[in-house]
């Protein structure tokens, strides 16, 4: 017969060592998040908006149009389709570190 007391305290390791692992899981999907959407600020409000009358200078290759305004217009709404594919990259990543995934096991 197992010692109740013992087993109590195995239980909790066990819920204090997944708490912990828990947390950091949650503190690297949140840094990337915030380094994600501070790369989108950037794009976006900076080539868009601070930026724009600088890059007007130049033209988008066989459309004419400045690049400041494809910018604001186009380039912050790409930049951004291209960060979720590299956030869903990172998360896969993430979650196969902390074993998470979501890949049935045969």
């Amino acid at each position: 017969m197992t010692d109740p007391v013992s087993d109590g305290s195995r239980h909790s390791r066990e819920n204090s060592a997944n708490a912990a692992r828990h947390k950091e899981y949650w503190r690297r999907n949140i840094r990337y998040v915030g380094i994600l959407l501070a790369i989108w600020f950037s794009v976006s409000y900076g080539c868009g908006i601070l930026f724009a009358e600088a890059l007007n200078a130049f033209r988008v290759p066989g459309t004419h149009f400045p690049v400041g305004f494809w910018f604001a217009q186009q380039g912050s709404i790409y930049v951004f389709v291209v960060l979720i594919f590299v956030y869903v990259r990172l998360m896969n990543r993430l979650d196969r570190e902390f074993d998470v995934d979501e890949r049935e096991d045969a």
